[in-house]
């Protein structure tokens, strides 16, 4: 098969298509012939040398996929040769085949085309396990959601309105922050020209925000203590404005206010397993009745990852920008 190794790290120049060995299901697995995959953050900090993948896992970047299954690996039920699926990855997605653990595959939602289905796992698991399972956002909350144009962004915005949650989202342009709008975001803040605590302060008569998705970090951290609610819960998914900050704990503890931080990508396998079973129950029945849809900006051929890499790096997408395997 072939696959987008990264020989050196280094700029999307460092991202080569060349052949590589056919990976083999193992105990529990199953091997996927991959039809597309997604761009992510992860990606990026991969090739530069930033972010390797975890022990046994794929050299190959791409966290997530969708595809045909091509052969069951021992101990495998529930699923046959031929099914359509989309899988949550530790790597590989960029390849013409990929090995999957079982736990970590989902079926192709009724209604979403199969190349477009590789824009769900990855920020549907994503979003699903910080928004609801560790902040258990509720009917009537706001959430924050910074970067609200991303594909976690557009995720994060349907998912929470669809249980009766209210958002707020940070962008960039006036673009994209219509488009959050039209995605049902009731509070649109231009990070570039405002304040974002004091709009939420303004827009909630000073109550804050009730769970705030953050992808920024260290960048943003005093900023967002100050935004939350009392009993408010802060959930980092990311790093792109640092590493280190220093904390207020007297202005956390007098919000009463929580804050975690996770990574999805080297979760034991139970885990992603007991969120993509969690993903199955109370997303795909939304995908499937159109309440909840994936956001795709372009596709692209795998071949050409580096270009793909090089628009995801510059943020002037909306959603997220697929990887199209060759036949």
């Amino acid at each position: 098969m072939y696959a987008i190794t990264i020989p050196e790290p280094g700029g999307p120049e460092k991202l080569v298509w060349e052949e590589v060995p056919d990976p083999v299901p193992g105990e529990g697995e199953v091997l996927v012939d991959v039809v597309a995959t997604a761009v992510n953050r992860a990606d990026i900090m991969q090739r530069q040398g930033f972010y390797d993948p975890p022990p046994g896992a794929s050299p190959y970047p791409g966290l997530e996929c969708s595809g045909r299954i091509a052969a069951l690996g021992p101990g495998v039920s529930g699923w046959s040769v031929g099914d359509e699926v989309c899988a949550l990855l530790s790597g590989g997605g960029y390849a013409q085949k990929v090995v999957v653990p079982a736990g970590q595959l989902l079926p192709v939602p009724a209604g979403i085309g199969l190349d477009r289905a590789a824009a769900l796992p990855e920020v549907v698991c994503t979003v699903w396990s910080n928004v609801f399972m560790i902040s258990h956002l509720r009917p009537g909350e706001l959430l924050l959601v910074h970067g609200g144009s991303s594909g976690i962004g557009t995720m994060a915005i349907q998912l929470a309105k669809a249980i009766g949650a209210r958002v707020a989202v940070t962008a960039g342009s006036k673009e994209k922050l219509d488009f959050c709008a039209e995605l049902g975001a009731d509070i649109l803040i231009n990070y570039r020209e405002q304040d974002f605590v004091a709009e939420i302060e303004r827009a909630t008569d000073g109550a804050g925000a009730d769970v705030i998705l953050d992808n920024m970090g260290a960048k943003y951290l005093d900023r967002n203590v100050r935004a939350l609610a009392v009993n408010g819960r802060l959930v980092i998914i990311g790093m792109q404005g640092g590493v280190k900050a220093e904390l207020n704990i007297g202005a956390l503890l007098m919000k009463r206010g929580a804050i975690s931080a996770t990574s999805l990508r080297a979760r034991p396998l139970s885990e992603k397993a007991a969120i993509v079973a969690a993903v199955r129950e109370h997303v795909w029945p939304l995908l499937a009745s159109g309440v909840v849809r994936p956001v795709v900006d372009r596709e692209l051929p795998m071949p050409e990852a580096a270009e793909a890499h090089r628009v995801v790096e510059g943020s002037g997408h909306i959603g997220k920008v697929l990887l199209v395997a060759p036949e």
